[in-house]
């Protein structure tokens, strides 16, 4: 049985696509962290124009019309996009689409003008640890102290320009 083909498409904060996303991500903060993504993300509420054209964007993979996986990013200086939220369904996980998201996303701030890309991703989250070590983004912090220890895990990478 093959995988149905995915469709990338770059919505705005509040296409109600992105719902199943903020839920399931809200879920996963509050499991790991004890607190909810409307705690920490708030900044996606109040300024969802932050992660619009010209500066930002937000991408869904969708199967079959639904979301899979996504991600966003915003300004974060003249030079530099950050990421923020990569997600991927859980009844989707270990697929390769994480690593997908992370190729469009790349691609759209490329095409935006920016030369670096700057995210953190939190101690509790090794397998975005993992991802972002095994696409090419540079640890900003020393990765050989204890997770905790360290809180916020900042990465950056060069944008490439293909």
């Amino acid at each position: 049985m093959s995988s149905p083909a995915l469709e990338v498409r770059q919505v705005a904060y509040t296409d109600p696509l992105v719902v199943p996303m903020l839920t399931e991500l809200d879920h996963e903060y509050t499991t790991r962290y004890g607190h909810s993504l409307g705690d920490i993300g708030e900044e996606m509420r109040r300024r969802p124009e932050e992660f619009g054209a010209p500066d930002g964007g937000l991408i869904l993979l969708l199967a079959d019309g639904d979301p899979v996986a996504g991600g966003a990013f915003r300004r974060f200086d003249d030079h530099t996009a950050e990421l923020k939220r990569i997600w991927t369904h859980s009844a989707h996980r270990r697929r390769g689409l994480a690593r997908r998201v992370l190729t469009e996303l790349e691609r759209e701030i490329a095409a935006r003008g920016y030369r670096r890309i700057y995210l953190t991703t939190g101690p509790r989250q090794p397998e975005a640890k993992g991802l972002y070590l095994a696409t090419g983004y540079r640890p900003l912090y020393d990765p050989e102290l204890p997770a905790e220890q360290i809180g916020k895990h900042p990465f950056e990478k060069e944008v490439s320009s293909r």
